[in-house]
């Protein structure tokens, strides 16, 4: 839960009223308060109600909506400006299928991406920028002895929100931009997984700029996660997510599903002209399959034939 303006000046335990029923209250509602809203030891306030959203960033266990975890919507978090997707160079390596999932996501939530790079010091970001050449995508390499400057840039006067594999030095982030936040540090396993360290979001004041004038911004850090499903985004908003590819859609003819059985699909030609990456493609179809229960649902975060994906 956020303020609606000005410093945090205390925490603030709050229980939900009766009078709310199920509705739920998720980090990053701006609520109202009545009750004891001091902050001493013991106080306890009620929320009495919750403000309308701006944005919901959705996600689901899995992408085909026939099946029960398909069914399971979960609001990670509301009233989001900017989805931060974390991502390591190396160790573990990136998965362009799990951002491209998150890019579906944000773009269907209407919160603008950004893509950080991590660990920039154990390989270049040559190959993944190259995958993403044709969105013009902002991007930020991050290394351990990196200045943040222009990361906390990025994030000045937003709510932005981390998501990202566990593993790939998202609460070390966290912590290096919020010191005082104290977030669990793992490590990588011999097979490349990484353990997960958080285990609850959390929303996070950005300390002051160096210049001390304007809002610092706040980020939300949430649990680290193996998949993004995407059952609550609609096939047509599925493709927004690729915005390389929606200008060769108009060539298609009616009622065109976009998949590789379609011969007349127009997006074909358009990666075989050289206009898109066939890779970008493979993973846009890939989706498509996933809400027909179709492909392995084991990784859904991978790119088959991608390298960057390690499959």
């Amino acid at each position: 839960m956020l303020p609606d303006a000005g410093p945090v000046d205390a925490t603030v335990t709050a229980m939900r009223a009766r009078e709310l029923g199920r509705k739920s209250v998720v980090v990053g509602d701006r609520v109202s308060l009545v009750g004891d809203t001091s902050g001493a030891p013991g106080a306890l306030a009620r929320i009495v109600r919750i403000a309308e959203r701006r944005s919901v960033l959705r996600r689901t266990a899995e992408d085909d909506a026939t099946t029960a975890e398909g069914r399971l919507e979960r609001v990670v978090v509301a009233n989001a400006d900017q989805l931060v997707i974390v991502s390591a160079l190396a160790d573990p390596p990136p998965r362009t299928g799990f951002i491209d999932r998150c890019l579906v996501a944000a773009y269907d939530a209407d919160i603008e991406p950004l893509l950080c790079l991590t660990k920039a010091d154990l390989a270049g970001p040559e190959a993944v920028l190259g995958y993403y050449t044709e969105l013009e995508l902002p991007y930020v390499l991050i290394r351990p002895d990196s200045d943040l400057a222009a990361l906390r840039a990025l994030l000045a006067g937003r709510v932005s929100v981390l998501v990202g594999h566990s593993g790939v030095g998202k609460s070390t982030l966290v912590n290096r931009l919020v010191p005082e936040a104290d977030r669990a540090v793992g490590t990588v396993s011999a097979i490349g997984r990484g353990r997960h360290t958080s285990t609850s979001a959390v929303a996070l004041r950005l300390p002051p700029q160096a210049d001390g004038d304007g809002d610092p911004g706040w980020i939300i850090d949430t649990p680290g996660v193996r998949s993004f499903g995407l059952a609550h985004v609609s096939a047509e908003s599925l493709l927004h997510g690729f915005p390389d590819l929606v200008e060769a859609t108009v060539d298609c003819p009616a009622n065109c599903q976009h998949t590789a059985e379609e011969a007349d699909c127009a997006l074909d030609a358009w990666v075989a002209g050289g206009k898109a990456d066939p890779r970008r493609l493979a993973s846009y179809r890939r989706l498509l399959a996933s809400r027909s229960g179709e492909g392995d649902p084991r990784e859904p975060e991978r790119n088959p034939g991608d390298p960057l994906a390690g499959s």
